[in-house]
């Protein structure tokens, strides 16, 4: 039987994005169903920018986040800036079309999160394509044209999908969003008769 669409936005710059990928691709061994990544630049402002009460819930969401990742043996450190990801994104759009998508995608959150990877600059991102055997050079070609003109679609869909923050999963038009709204998707799914 034909496997249905799971679409998850997401962006390295998220630790709960970083929590989701793992289990998100792990859905297509339980159910008849294609995870497909796609990148969306979560809007952030950076301190001074906040108002107090956001300067709490940003100190809150990385305790928690870490609360997640411990068991599982993730580091999450907050960044010292605020990040336009778009190099690490089409990064991600780059391995996804040569295979590469979830070693890429770990290791490039695995970085990121131990204040590893600048996500907002080329040549930390081709250097660590190049780790995979995947050429910096074409990387460098591709970030400039159609990996742009793919990341501008993929933005253009999330707004048409309505895409407000990461992650989000939508399955037949149905939003979920959040690490933790996994297994309400599941749900989902097992309701859809999905279930291997």
């Amino acid at each position: 039987m034909e496997r249905k669409e799971v679409k998850m936005y997401s962006d390295y710059k998220s630790p709960y994005a970083y929590l989701a990928f793992d289990p998100a691709f792990a859905l297509e061994e339980r159910y008849r169903v294609c995870v497909r990544w796609i990148p969306f630049q979560l809007r952030v402002k950076g301190k001074g920018e906040r108002s107090l009460y956001s300067e709490y819930k940003a100190r809150y969401s990385y305790l928690d986040a870490r609360r997640w990742a411990k068991p599982r043996g993730l580091v999450i450190r907050g960044p010292l800036k605020v990040y336009d990801t778009t190099p690490a994104l089409i990064g991600g759009l780059f391995a996804a079309e040569h295979g590469r998508l979830g070693e890429y995608s770990r290791a490039a959150y695995e970085r990121f999160f131990k204040r590893e990877l600048e996500a907002d600059q080329t040549e930390p991102v081709a250097a660590l394509l190049e780790t995979l055997g995947l050429s910096a050079q074409e990387f460098r070609r591709y970030l400039a044209e159609e990996g742009a003109r793919a990341y501008e679609r993929a933005q253009q869909e999330a707004a048409t999908d309505h895409v407000f923050g990461v992650p989000i999963f939508l399955f037949e038009g149905e939003p979920f969003w959040g690490h933790d709204r996994l297994p309400v998707l599941e749900q989902r799914l097992a309701e859809a008769g999905l279930t291997l």
